[in-house]
């Protein structure tokens, strides 16, 4: 259990150029903080940034509908092209009404238009699609900072890495981060098994901190502030390799699907 936590807001990233070393980045924006690395830390770091930096992005001139996605842009008065992107990045189609389209990504997330955003881009008629890979995305950004944190410290912290991104959810209102990509950290916490303070056994609870830690994030980053990183330091996560996989669902247990 950790005593306290906090939620630092990582400044100064700025505009994020395909091929740029995100971790070199993050790094340099926490010295102008003042920020240098610590045992058991945290980056939350949006995907936004992430698909900028590898290359995860369309222009929609460059799209041809098919027919499918013409007449699914007819009945739900959106643009075919951007349609026709959402249909290449889904492994299928869960639901489609009202202009919404919810989607199972080729990663097996399900979320609105398989996570193609328009929002923070910087250019007209312009999408970034999820990273291929985020688990390994997750992987590199720690790789990397860990290294340069190596070079200014005798002994090399552990650190953890989620990449987030804005997602809606069943039966409630709002958006929340959620974790898609993850490395150094367990995205959750099983207490199945154990007895509660009361002497309840524990059937069921298996808390998905990866989750909770992104969307805690979220607070201190905004959606309009220009903030794509926050330092979360003092929860006392399990360190391990860890994937944003085990946040799936599978087939079996899914009663929705």
């Amino acid at each position: 259990m950790s005593a306290e936590l906090r939620v630092i807001p990582i400044k100064n990233i700025g505009e994020i150029a395909v091929g740029i070393d995100l971790g070199n980045l993050i790094f340099d924006a926490m010295r102008q903080q003042q920020l240098s690395l610590e045992q058991g830390d945290i980056l939350v770091v949006t995907q936004k940034i992430v698909s900028k930096a590898e290359g995860r992005l369309v222009h929609l001139d460059e799209i041809e509908a098919s027919e499918f996605a013409q007449m699914a842009a007819r009945q739900g008065k959106k643009d075919a092209q951007h349609i026709e992107v959402v249909l290449r990045e889904s492994k299928r189609i869960v639901r489609m009404d009202h202009g919404v389209l919810i989607s199972e990504t080729h990663h097996g997330f399900i979320c609105a238009n398989a996570g193609v955003d328009e929002s923070n881009i910087g250019g007209e008629r312009q999408l970034a699609l999820l990273p291929v890979d985020p688990d390994r995305s997750a992987r590199e950004i720690r790789a990397r900072l860990q290294q340069l944190a190596s070079q200014q410290a005798p002994q090399t912290p552990e650190v953890a890495v989620i990449i987030s991104d804005t997602w809606g959810r069943p039966w409630r209102n709002g958006q929340v981060n959620m974790a898609i990509g993850l490395a150094g950290m367990e995205a959750i916490a099983d207490y199945r098994g154990q007895l509660d303070p009361y002497g309840y056994l524990m059937q069921a609870s298996a808390i998905a901190v990866a989750d909770e830690l992104a969307a805690a994030a979220e607070l201190v980053m905004g959606k309009i502030d220009r903030i794509p990183v926050a330092l979360i330091r003092g929860y006392a996560y399990t360190p391990t390799e860890g994937t944003a996989r085990t946040l799936i669902r599978d087939g079996a247990t899914d009663m929705f699907r």
